[in-house]
């Protein structure tokens, strides 16, 4: 430092201790043999954003040759997974039989076992009768074929073991009637005006049965038999059986017409589930219905007048009960009442597979004149079958 420097500091006003400092460092860099560098100031704080006002971001300026990023994330749409072929719906009533032969002491099996004995005593004609009456085949048709078995043992006998199975088979055989139509009227028809309409199945049944789970089972039915169908949620009072049943339909590309609200009225649903099926052009309509108690007559009222709207459109070509074959003697009053309120055309009896109950497929004819027409056989989503009478009263047996 200079002293005319000196000078011009001290006369400034500046401390000398400052100054003698400045000039210590001066002399240290300088003896290194570097240059005195003029210091870089950092650079004053942004003032801060008034409060209350934002702050915006500027957008990037997008590079040339290049394309602007979106700034929204679009969500990839969602692919529907591949319709279901359901398996064909012939010979599902042999895995019944077999399922029976495998479930331990179906009630035939039982009957055999005592009609096999060497020499049959009024006990074991009491037993034979028991065994019937616990399997829910009823008491007139208990009676039938207790007197049938006696006569024919009474004048042919009994020379062995395969004899005996002949003659049981024959019998439960002739009880279950194999002459009964059990086939599902699904061929469309023709309306008042002469115009095609398709074919109305109607599915009513208490709560517990299956009801909505049997409808959506009929679908896959009718699918895989080449039929085009339409799907009625009348139930309108649970949103769940609404949404059950649209699931079983789409899973085999099956529509689903449903209320628009909770607590809809059933008969509207069922009336725009038939006209939907008539515009489109479909085979068949299958609509299910709310679980009606028989002793609630007023919900009885309402299926009577779901019916009666459906005509208004569409003639019903069935009327299908649902029913619990472990219910037994129950099932008969709800059979009796559904009846009565909608002239029911034909059975299907849900959990056949496994019981020792299958006698309720003999009185719940006899009761309603009615066949079985269909029974269910289990949980799979192809557990529906049409019903056999032969191969059933073989899965009896043990066959």
């Amino acid at each position: 430092m200079t002293h005319e420097l000196l000078t011009w500091l001290l006369a400034g006003g500046v401390p000398l201790a400052v100054v003698v400092a400045a000039s210590t460092v001066l002399v240290r860099r300088r003896g290194r043999g570097g240059d005195t560098a003029t210091p870089t100031l950092p650079a004053p704080p942004a003032a801060p954003t008034p409060t209350g006002e934002p702050q915006v971001e500027a957008a990037p300026v997008p590079q040339p040759g290049t394309e602007p990023t979106a700034t929204a994330t679009v969500e990839e749409a969602a692919v529907a997974p591949p319709l279901e072929v359901p398996a064909p719906a012939a010979g599902r009533l042999v895995r019944l039989r077999d399922r029976l032969a495998r479930s331990g002491s179906p009630f035939g099996a039982r009957l055999l076992a005592v009609l096999s004995r060497d020499r049959l005593t009024e006990d074991d004609w009491d037993e034979l009768e028991e065994t019937l009456l616990l399997a829910d085949v009823g008491a007139g048709p208990t009676t039938e074929l207790i007197d049938a078995l006696r006569t024919r043992v009474r004048v042919e006998g009994l020379a062995d073991p395969a004899q005996a199975r002949a003659l049981l088979r024959e019998q439960l055989l002739a009880i279950v009637d194999p002459t009964l139509d059990r086939s599902l009227r699904t061929e469309p028809g023709t309306g008042a005006d002469g115009a095609p309409v398709p074919a109305v199945l109607l599915v009513v049944g208490v709560n517990g049965t299956g009801k909505t789970t049997t409808v959506g089972k009929l679908a896959r039915v009718l699918v895989a038999q080449g039929r085009t169908v339409v799907l009625g949620a009348a139930d309108t009072f649970r949103a769940a059986a609404a949404d059950q049943l649209a699931t079983w339909g789409s899973r085999v590309g099956v529509r689903t017409v449903r209320a628009e609200r909770e607590g809809g009225d059933p008969a509207a649903v069922a009336f725009d589930a038939v006209r939907e099926g008539r515009t489109e052009g479909v085979d068949v309509v299958l609509v299910d219905t709310a679980g009606r108690l028989q002793n609630k007559a007023g919900l009885m009222d309402e299926l009577g007048k779901i019916t009666r709207v459906i005509q208004r459109e569409a003639p019903l070509s069935e009327v299908l009960l649902v029913l619990d074959a472990t219910t037994g003697q129950n099932g008969l009053v709800q059979a009796r009442v559904f009846a009565e309120v909608a002239g029911v055309t034909g059975i299907v009896l849900t959990k056949l597979d496994g019981t020792a109950k299958g006698g309720i497929v003999v009185a719940v004819q006899r009761e309603l004149g009615v066949p079985v027409k269909l029974v269910g056989l289990g949980e799979g989503a192809d557990d529906l079958a049409p019903f056999e009478p032969e191969a059933f009263v073989d899965g009896l047996l043990g066959a």
